[in-house]
This record gives structure tokens, C-alpha cells and sequence, in this order.
């Protein structure tokens, strides 16, 4: 009877453990959110002056439309926005084939917002939720301007409408949150 205790002491300090690497896990950022921040690449890490890391011919290279896909543009431009490089984030959205996309129209609203152009920042995200009216990030984004505009409500709207369109648990909805309760965020 001991050693069975023992090991369902130890079979419960298991789980319990898991579980709280699970919950801080999710806690940081669920790491299959695609809302959250981009991890640094060597596009900012190592190359400067716009250029981006092709990652074929290891170095730093200038971005063209012929040389890179939407996805790789797009991806080097959430790094240059993330990284505070607004103008390079931008001149590589220029470059993407579909302008439509609504990813491409929401980091052109985030790009311009940070550079100080508000009301080009908000046609973009306004562009970016009639190409997608459930891409979260851009009613995140949104909202966190409309804070730093001052139209709380309207900030807290895009929190509902976050929050029905099954984003609760993402980054896109903490950072909104956070920013609604007074905190510096993106």
C-alpha cells in the first residue's frame, strides 16, 4: 500500500507539473498564435538599410517582388514594423503582388500608425476588415488606436467583436485588453 502511494504521489507531482508548464506555456503566448509579435530574424539582426536575410544565398540582399513571395514579404515586413523600421516595413508591403491581402492592408495601417500618419493607419485596418472581417489583428491594432485617439468605446467594441469571433484566448485579445487598462502595447 506504500509504494502505491508512493507512486500516485508521484504520478499527481507529474501531472500537477505538466500542468503548470502547460499554463505558463499558454500564460507567455500560445506559440500557434499567429497574432503574436514575429521572433527576430537575421533581417534584423544582421542586415541594414532595408535589406532583408535571403535565406538561400545567406546575405543580406535588397527585397524585389521577383525575388521573394507575399509570404516572405509580409513576414519581413511584420519583422521591420515589429522592429520600430516602419518606412522599410512599408516599402516591402509596396512590393507584395496582392495589395488586397488583408494581412498586407493591416501591417500598412500598423506602419503607419507607429510613423505618426493615424488617419492612413486606420484606411488600412479599415481596408484590411473588409477584405477579412474576422482578422483579429486588424481589430486589435484598430482598437489600440482608437485608445491612443481616446475612443475608449469604440477600442472596447473591437474586444467584443475579438472576443465573438473565437479570438479570447490569442495574443491579439491580451494586447487590446491590456491596452484598454492603460498599458503601452503595439
Amino acid at each position: 500500500m506504500t509504494s502505491s502511494f508512493r507512486h500516485l504521489s508521484r504520478l499527481s507531482l507529474a501531472v500537477g507539473f505538466a500542468f503548470g508548464i502547460a499554463t505558463a506555456a499558454f500564460a507567455a503566448g500560445d506559440s500557434n498564435d499567429d497574432t503574436n509579435p514575429p521572433p527576430k530574424t537575421q533581417t534584423t539582426k544582421t542586415c541594414t538599410g532595408g535589406k532583408v536575410w535571403d535565406k538561400t544565398k545567406k546575405e543580406c540582399v535588397n527585397p524585389k517582388k521577383s525575388s521573394f513571395n507575399d509570404d516572405d514579404l509580409y513576414q519581413f515586413a511584420r519583422e521591420f514594423a515589429y522592429a520600430g523600421q516602419y518606412d522599410n516595413a512599408i516599402t516591402v508591403l509596396n512590393l507584395a503582388r496582392n495589395q488586397n491581402d488583408p494581412r498586407v492592408l493591416n501591417y500598412l495601417g500598423y506602419a503607419n500608425r507607429k510613423a505618426g500618419r493615424m488617419e492612413l493607419g486606420m484606411s488600412y485596418y479599415r481596408k484590411a476588415l473588409q477584405a477579412d472581417e474576422n482578422y483579429i489583428l486588424a481589430r486589435s491594432y484598430m482598437g489600440m488606436a482608437l485608445v491612443e485617439q481616446g475612443d475608449i468605446q469604440g477600442a472596447r467594441v473591437q474586444l467584443v467583436e475579438i472576443r465573438d469571433r473565437g479570438g479570447e484566448g490569442t495574443w491579439a485579445y491580451r494586447s487590446l485588453l491590456q491596452s484598454l487598462n492603460g498599458y503601452k502595447t503595439y
